[in-house]
């Protein structure tokens, strides 16, 4: 038994899905279970090479009813808890950061300023697992009862820094719609009443809220077969990635070069105007609030127009970083 401790959202499993594909084929014969909460059950399918979800919201002690894995992997952090979690099952092996607050030396260092997809590849190859940080795709559900072909605005974000406001929001959903976009405004339950109000602000019809009638398979379904997808620094900016729809990404806490999408790929525009200094936990980071309309609505025109020739569109002198990586 192989078992992987990835205990985050959506984001996080995206950017573990090339270390994930190694372990499979690392242990082809071994059973792979990974640890992770159940509400990822629909997109861990899409990953594939998962043969069991061992349900956890966070660290803490794990309820494992089995005998002690083979080999214990920690995907979820450097430690010491997320080691000590892993280190109560008394795995044969243990692959892991090296942590000195939970007396485990054997592995790397860990790199803070790290892109979040090599972190976890490095720590594999330095146990002699190669991974490979390009392989990032998804399983493509069928949409049947979705809408394709549309455009994606999704203001929502965990933290209140990474949400851009919504009345920026709305003004490139008005301006795609009058250039002919068809219009949707996606979240989560607790985020319905944000998509409302960026759908009204913009002027879409009731029915381009989806914000809280999807789950995460037809929100995986909805990007793979979308045209566009604008979002903050959040989960389906990775699914936009994991099935190559094009894309533009508004950072502000945490730069491109932790979290972006891949470099060589010009239809994801990750936007970026640098470091800042924060305001407050409970304010837009003043990163993402530099970003304007204007900004978002040229990066619109480039991430379509490298995904219809393959070619990157110049960036005007000025214009916020577009930065992949």
């Amino acid at each position: 038994m192989i078992l992987v401790l990835r205990a985050l959202g959506v984001g996080d499993l995206a950017t573990g899905v090339p270390a994930l594909r190694a372990l499979r084929a690392a242990y082809p014969r071994q059973e792979l279970a990974l640890v992770a909460p159940r509400a990822l059950a629909p997109l861990v399918d899409l990953v594939g090479g998962v043969d069991r979800l061992v349900d956890a919201p966070g660290l803490g002690r794990l309820a494992w009813p089995g005998p002690a894995p083979a080999v214990a992997v920690n995907l979820h952090g450097c430690g010491p808890q997320s080691h000590r979690m892993l280190a109560r099952l008394r795995p044969g092996r243990l692959l892991a950061f090296a942590n000195a607050g939970a007396g485990f030396g054997d592995g790397p260092p860990w790199r803070a300023e790290e892109h979040e997809v090599d972190r976890w590849c490095r720590l594999l190859a330095w146990y002699g697992v190669a991974a490979d940080r390009t392989d990032l795709a998804l399983r493509r559900p069928d949409p049947a009862g979705l809408p394709t072909g549309v455009s994606i605005v999704h203001p929502g974000a965990k933290a209140a820094q990474r949400r851009w406001p919504p009345a920026r929001f709305a003004a490139v959903a008005r301006e795609l719609a009058r250039r002919g976009h068809r219009m949707v405004v996606t979240g989560n339950p607790a985020e319905r009443e944000l998509a409302d109000r960026v759908a009204t602000l913009a002027g879409l019809p009731g029915d381009a809220v989806l914000a809280g009638r999807t789950d995460l398979r037809d929100l995986a379904a909805l990007v793979a077969h979308a045209r566009l997808v604008i979002c903050g620094d959040t989960g389906i900016g990775h699914l936009a990635t994991a099935y190559a729809t094009p894309s533009v990404l508004l950072f502000g806490p945490a730069p491109p070069a932790q979290w972006g999408p891949p470099p060589d790929r010009p239809w994801h525009e990750a936007l970026w105007v640098g470091p800042r200094e924060p305001d407050g936990p409970d304010d837009v980071h003043p990163a993402l609030a530099a970003l304007d309309v204007p900004d978002v609505l040229a990066a619109v025109d480039r991430v379509e127009r490298a995904a219809s020739t393959g070619v990157p569109s110049p960036r005007r002198a000025g214009a916020p970083v577009a930065t992949r990586r």
